[in-house]
């Protein structure tokens, strides 16, 4: 599943891909059909990320705010576009909704969601929400109390989307060896200027990787020595390297399952 930043990044193209034009959309598969109706015509006013999911506004035109609507997209683990270049060719395979604007298109394909969305519903979506890191109205000081009060693990906590919006397994493996901390401790236990470091840590590499394309995490002082996990992808201190030495003081880096996901750390590095 995309982290945050990837959302972000997608949001910024799409709206310098289509802001302020009238949108051709379709739902080849049929599942979006109906909402696809409604919306095909539409100018396509704003795309924006909250976390991992997207929201496209669409109206009639600057004058005609009463006439908006909305769709949110959750990607999940399958859920990807695809841009072609005008004349896009005919659908294939299971192509949720297709928009065509004046000089590309997209194709969404294998979406947890692709939906219409009221102001209502967007409402409740940012309430089950922890701010976001990416974005300037994000609120530190929820997930900052959210944490304080919660005797999970830290490592736990940060991939929750309740505390924080947007952080996924990299982020969370990286920003935590970054400051030290030990992804087992509880909650309780991060006191408010470790909570400060990992916050503006996020904010930052989060940025980077949005501008970039990619998760960038490794200082440049310390971007040498084993490669990266996976070809072409820049290295990381303890993401996916269980058992290799730490970058920095050459102890194996740890493994665990933590709810369900792969937890990484370096038990010297992070105590």
């Amino acid at each position: 599943m995309p982290e945050g930043h990837a959302l972000h990044r997608l949001a910024r193209r799409q709206q310098r891909q289509f802001g302020g034009q009238r949108v051709q959309v379709q739902s080849p598969q049929g599942r979006f059909g109906p909402e696809a109706a409604l919306l095909d015509g539409m100018r396509f006013a704003t795309a924006e990320a909250w976390g991992k999911h997207l929201v496209y506004t669409f109206d009639d035109g600057p004058e005609a705010a009463s006439s908006a609507r909305m769709v949110h997209i959750h990607l999940g683990i399958y859920g990807a576009f695809t841009e072609e270049e005008l004349p896009m060719p005919e659908p294939v395979g299971q192509i949720r909704m297709r928009m065509i604007g004046a000089d590309l298109g997209v194709d969404l394909r294998g979406p947890n969601a692709c939906e219409l969305y009221t102001p209502p519903d967007l409402d409740a979506l940012l309430a089950r929400l922890g701010p976001d890191p990416l974005r300037a109205d994000a609120d530190p000081a929820q997930a900052a109390a959210a944490i304080a009060r919660s005797r999970r693990a830290i490592g736990s906590l940060l991939m929750d989307q309740k505390v924080i919006a947007g952080v996924g397994n990299i982020y969370r493996a990286e920003v935590l060896f970054r400051a030290g901390i030990d992804p087992l401790r509880p909650g309780t236990s991060i006191t408010a200027e470790e909570f400060a470091e990992i916050w503006a840590d996020l904010v930052a590499l989060m940025a980077v990787g949005a501008e970039r394309g990619r998760i960038h995490v490794v200082r440049p002082d310390d971007d040498h020595g084993a490669p990266a996990y996976a070809a072409n992808r820049p290295r990381t201190y303890v993401y996916r390297r269980a058992g290799e030495p730490c970058r920095l003081c050459g102890t194996p880096i740890a493994w665990q399952e933590m709810e369900g996901r792969n937890l990484f750390w370096c038990p010297s590095c992070q105590h």
